[in-house]
Order: C-alpha cells, then structure tokens, then sequence
C-alpha cells in the first residue's frame, strides 16, 4: 500500500524536545515500513524516519531562529501533497484545519487523525462544512466532544516497546511530572500533591509563549526556595527514559479534556505508574489500580498514594505491552486505509455506469446530428 503522511511541521519527526503529535506520526512512519508499506512522510527536513522524506522546510518552525510565521511553510507542503496525490493509495492528514478545501479536489482517498480538543465552538460550523471527511479519534471522549464528525474509527496511540525502557525499580524515589507548563496541565497541583505527601518532585516541562504569564505568576514563585522541587525544563527523547523509569509515579494532574496524554503510556512502558485526575481520555488510557489510579480531588490524590506505590511495576509495562504498541496502533490504521479505499473503489464503479450512460447519450445526439 502506498501511503502519504502529513504531519505538522512546527517539530521534527520525531521531535528533539516536546511534541506529542509528531512523535505518533514517527512512530506511525516507522512502523508501517516495517509491515511492509510504502510510506512517504511530509515533515520538516531535520526528521529522521524510515520513510521517503518530502522535507517541506528546512527545520523544525518552533526551533528555527528565522521563522515568524509558521502559515506560508504549511501551505507550501499542502501544495507539494496536491501535486504528488496521484502518488498514492490514501493520504493521511495530521494537521489541523489547513487541508480541508483540499480534500475534494485531491481525487485521492484521505483520512485525518484529530490530535486537540474538539469541544471548542468555533469547530462545530467548520466540520459541518466538511461533514463528508473522514476522521479519526484518538480517544472516545474526544470524538463524543464532535457529534457531527465523520468519524470511521478511535485508535489509541502506540509506543514501540523497546522506546521506554522497563525500570522495575524507581531508583531515584521522587514524583515526575511531564509534558507543559499551563493552567491545563495543573503543574500547580502536581507540586502541592508532592509537598502533603512529603516526596520530591522533579518537573520536565516546556513553557510555550502562551503560558509566559502563568509561568511567572503562579509556578514559578512556587519553586523559589522550594528545595523539594527541581524545574529541569524540556528534555529530549533520549533523557525520558531515564527520567520516566526513576520515578515513584507520573503526576498527571490535568484540568481539561485531554484528548489521549500521550505521557500516561510513555509512563507505563516504563513500568511507572500514574496518579490521573478524572478528566477527558483519562479513564480509557489508566485502569484503576493496575497502571496506576484515578482521583477527583486532591483530597483523593493525597489518600491514593500508598496504593499507587504499592502497584506492581511488571504488571504496569504488561499492559502497556497488551494495550499501547505501535504495532496495534499501525494494524488498525491500516484497517482504516483499506476500507477508505475499498469505499472509494466502490464509489468509482457504481458511478461508471451512468458516466457511460451519459457518453452514450451524447453519442446518440451527435449521430443523429449527422444523419
């Protein structure tokens, strides 16, 4: 099967520091080479992938010290998509909104993957104008948040086992918390949560521009003179492992509707557990008292605790293994492409009989015009 990946290009694929999305798509990339397909990845040019790379900039946007903004790159790979469209059996999107008015004309089966939150109301006009566009989830309680979406399937994202390595011990005995610093994130409740349980925590997050404000009036007063707290900022793929597998537990804290937390599998593959709050994909992703447990206060964070600690970390990395491998997540988009193209196929051949009809009609006119 020939296959088109588009991804964002604010990070590489996969991305240096942070980027959730683009990490899905390398590893979506990586492993459908590896069943076999023949994958062409629309990414920035410093990605590393197994696939053939179409560099649509020169780097990342996000690092790039020249780049203002990010619109003229992606409307440029757009155009490079419509002109290589024929190219393929199916072209799958994973960037927002920019593609839509391209879909019709493209002429090519095509699937988007919806990585944010769709609860927002200015979506709602937008996706009933595209109604017919096929979608998919990445969680239940994504796709419930969009009742008008032309959803085909959920597909939970994957990991490669191998990526997050197995700590059956957390030598280094504090609390980890993962991913942004913003008001969403609640990095404010992770620091409380460590302080009343009395364990260090360590904070491995970036600080987008949006969040600047946040940043310095509400986090970071709290880390001043605080010395059981450490801010390490953005780490790398290579340090997550490390930074994952030593710890206790992940604190995921969240305060809005996650679409999936692609940091609760990473944590898991490293046997780690979680302490979740109730929100968005968070009762799909953790089962309760086996990968880690899930509270509705902080009240309950605190008395979960010892249970948490006391979870078995085998049984942890097990179920990630059974529920959160790049493996199934490939197999199951590839589910999609095929019934996307069998569709499609279908559609071209209930409509070639009344093309053919229409071209004898004309026929007939003409003929009739010469007699």
């Amino acid at each position: 099967m020939k296959i088109a990946l588009v991804s964002p290009l604010h990070e590489a694929v996969p991305p240096i520091l942070y980027g959730g999305t683009e990490r899905v798509v390398s590893t979506l990339a990586d492993e459908l080479v590896a069943q076999g397909h023949d994958v062409t990845l629309f990414a920035s040019g410093d990605s590393v992938t197994a696939a053939r790379l179409i560099p649509c900039c020169e780097r990342a946007l996000r690092l790039s010290p020249h780049v203002r903004d990010p619109l003229p790159y992606h409307l440029m790979m757009l155009d490079e998509v419509r002109r290589q469209a024929d190219d393929f059996d199916i072209i799958h999107f994973h960037n927002d909104l920019l593609h839509y008015p391209l879909l019709r004309p493209i002429g090519r089966p095509t699937v988007t993957t919806l990585h944010g939150r769709l609860d927002l109301p200015d979506l709602k006009p937008f996706f009933g104008r595209f109604s017919d566009a096929p979608l998919v989830a990445i969680s239940q309680s994504q796709r419930s948040q969009l009742a008008l979406g032309n959803f085909v399937a959920t597909i939970y994202h994957g990991l490669r086992p191998d990526r997050m390595k197995f700590s059956p011990v957390a030598k280094g005995g504090y609390l980890a918390f993962l991913g942004r610093i913003s008001p969403e994130k609640r990095p404010d409740r992770a620091i409380e949560i460590a302080a009343r349980v009395g364990l260090p925590l360590k904070i491995a997050a970036k600080v987008d521009r949006a969040d600047q404000e946040y940043w310095e009036e509400v986090i970071r007063p709290k880390l001043a003179g605080n010395r059981s707290v450490e801010y390490i900022g953005e780490i790398s793929e290579r340090e997550k492992s490390s930074f994952l597998g030593n710890a206790l537990a992940l604190l995921f804290p969240i305060d809005w509707p996650e679409p999936f937390g692609i940091a609760m599998i990473e944590s898991m593959a490293c046997g780690t557990p979680v302490l979740a709050f109730r929100c968005g994909s968070v009762p799909e992703v953790i089962d309760h008292g086996v990968t880690g447990c899930i509270v509705d206060s902080m009240d309950e964070a605190i008395a979960a605790m010892d249970d948490l600690l006391k979870l078995d970390r085998a049984a942890v990395r097990r179920r990630f293994e059974e529920r959160f491998t790049a493996r199934r997540m490939a197999l199951e988009y590839v589910a999609v492409y095929k019934q996307l193209i069998e569709s499609s196929e279908e559609t071209a051949f209930l409509a070639e009989p009344e093309m053919s009809q229409a071209a004898f009609k004309q026929l007939s006119i003409t003929a009739r015009g010469n007699s």
